[in-house]
């Protein structure tokens, strides 16, 4: 079981949305705060990141902006260049051949389901900032050159590719981010989780059988350690205890099973660990403050 895999496909609630942008200088543009994680790629040229607080901070062909929580922020060609509203072309438009242009953006948003913000976004920066210059990440360059080709000149078939390929690059950014914090040692939390192999194992235990009735006697022999060192590491480290992590990761894909399934609830309860309807029902409306039921229908 790939954990970091099925955690975004668990908490993505939609496909993600996203537009091409070509800029003239002199240009800045506002991005409002919004629900669920943000993203800037600079396909092509420079341009200026305008935090809410701190330095402005220059970008380069190449470089990844991620916003975890959805920070608003500014772009624009200068630091000192005035703001205004956004002025986007439709995603996947080319570019107008009348209109050259100084730089290209893509800006997007993915959905995330706000009810069950993963412990792993929690541990990323607000804003985090792939530098391209520093050479390292290929696969995330790789799977940016792809997507500016796709957006640059659209074949047939780019409706299903584009989606696809912001789906890579989401999961390639924060494998990146993962990445960069071990060698820099200031990986911490979720990082440090997956990069343990003790912890791995028992994670990946977890996502492979939610529906099993875990122990922390079960999950220290799953990362090979004794009980009390294993639940000490894994709570330190994820920061919460094995059990409270395999009911909260049992109710996230609850919810992605009411969002997206047809299972009775009955089954529904079985597959994530649960031995009644009745017990699982008030497992879930003490996490969600709503009926199973209720929520599915609401959904709809």
């Amino acid at each position: 079981m790939d954990v970091l895999s099925d955690v975004i496909a668990t908490l993505r609630t939609g496909e993600p949305r996203s537009a091409r942008v070509a800029w003239r200088a002199p240009w800045g543009q506002r991005f409002p705060g919004a629900p669920g994680a943000g993203f800037q790629v600079i396909l092509r040229g420079r341009c200026w990141l305008l935090p809410q607080t701190g330095e402005p901070l220059q970008l380069s062909t190449g470089d990844v902006l991620f916003l975890a929580r959805g920070t608003g922020h500014s772009l624009a060609d200068a630091p000192g260049t005035p703001v205004a509203e956004p002025r986007c072309e439709e995603p996947g438009e080319p570019m107008r051949p009348e209109l050259p242009s100084d730089t290209v953006t893509l800006c997007g948003a993915y959905q995330l389901d706000p009810l069950h913000a993963h412990p792993l976004l929690a541990d990323v920066p607000d804003v985090l900032h792939l530098p391209a210059a520093d050479g390292r990440h290929p696969e995330l360059r790789a799977a940016v050159g792809i997507l500016a080709g796709e957006l640059e000149n659209p074949r047939p078939g780019a409706a299903a590719v584009v989606p696809a390929l912001l789906d890579m690059l989401l999961l390639f950014i924060l494998r990146a981010w993962s990445q960069q914090g071990l060698a820099d040692g200031t990986g911490e939390g979720w990082a440090s989780a997956l990069a343990d192999p003790a912890l791995a194992r028992a994670l990946q235990a977890v996502h492979a059988e939610p529906g099993r009735a875990w122990t922390v006697e079960a999950l220290a022999a799953e990362a090979r350690l004794s009980r009390a060192a294993f639940a000490r590491r894994f709570t330190a480290t994820v920061g919460r205890t094995p059990l409270a992590y395999v009911t909260w990761w049992r109710m996230a894909l609850a919810a992605r099973l009411l969002r997206e399934s047809e299972l009775p609830l009955g089954a529904l309860a079985s597959r994530v660990g649960y031995a009644s309807e009745f017990a699982f029902s008030h497992a879930f409306k003490r996490q969600h403050g709503v009926a199973p039921g209720r929520y599915r229908s609401a959904l709809r």
